[in-house]
């Protein structure tokens, strides 16, 4: 069944959304995450401070607000994986999902953007981080509830598949400030294979040669 298109009042509110967050992080840019305030924000799209907070509740929403959605997003392809595929397997490709996302065509100079604002903001990234702790929290449960229902309990204190879900996200952060290193330049994909190889190879041997 083909979903429901949103009505006017829901498109409308989107589009405000929309331009909301493209002004502050525009602010954001120029100004400093710290240095910019609800009001700045709220007299640039010419509305009140009160109207900004019924779309988002803190600045920090505003930039990462979207990674709720990015979550579900993963689960619902690790729930689409076969009955039985290794977890290793499963979560490759869960992460090449989220390396898809992270790096969309013809948006590379808007990510390039938004990736050094969270990186260089202390507030920003520690708000990252603790959405990537949610990402791996859920997706470990998910492998325990997985495991459960295909006959194979886990102990409680099974260490596998947190460790597997932490080196996994582990490569992921480590590739995007690889990629920020080298200007935001080349594929994301490329830069997040270098950092898989590592966990791949036996140590000291990966082949983690950058772009000649």
């Amino acid at each position: 069944m083909a979903e429901k298109e949103p009505g006017l009042r829901e498109r409308t509110r989107r589009a405000v959304k929309a331009e909301i967050a493209a002004v502050a992080k525009r602010l954001f840019v120029e100004r400093g995450f710290e240095a910019t305030t609800i009001d700045d924000i709220a007299a640039v799209v010419g509305m009140s401070q009160r109207s900004v907070f019924r779309y988002f509740a803190t600045k920090e929403e505003i930039v990462l607000g979207g990674y709720d959605a990015v979550l579900a997003d993963l689960l619902a392809e690790l729930s689409a994986r076969p009955a039985g595929e290794d977890d290793l397997a499963s979560l490759r490709s869960v992460l090449a999902f989220l390396v898809k996302i992270s790096d969309p065509p013809g948006h590379r100079d808007v990510i390039a953007s938004a990736l050094r604002l969270v990186f260089e903001t202390p507030l920003l990234y520690a708000a990252y981080l603790e959405k990537l702790q949610k990402m791996q929290d859920a997706i470990v449960a998910v492998l325990f509830e997985r495991a459960r229902a295909e006959g194979r309990p886990r102990a409680v204190d099974d260490p596998e598949p947190r460790v597997l879900v932490a080196a996994e996200f582990g490569a992921f952060l480590a590739a995007q400030h690889s990629w920020l290193a080298l200007g935001v330049k080349g594929p994301f994909a490329g830069v997040h294979a270098r950092a898989v190889a590592v966990l791949d190879a036996p140590r000291g041997q990966a082949e983690v040669a950058g772009p000649k």
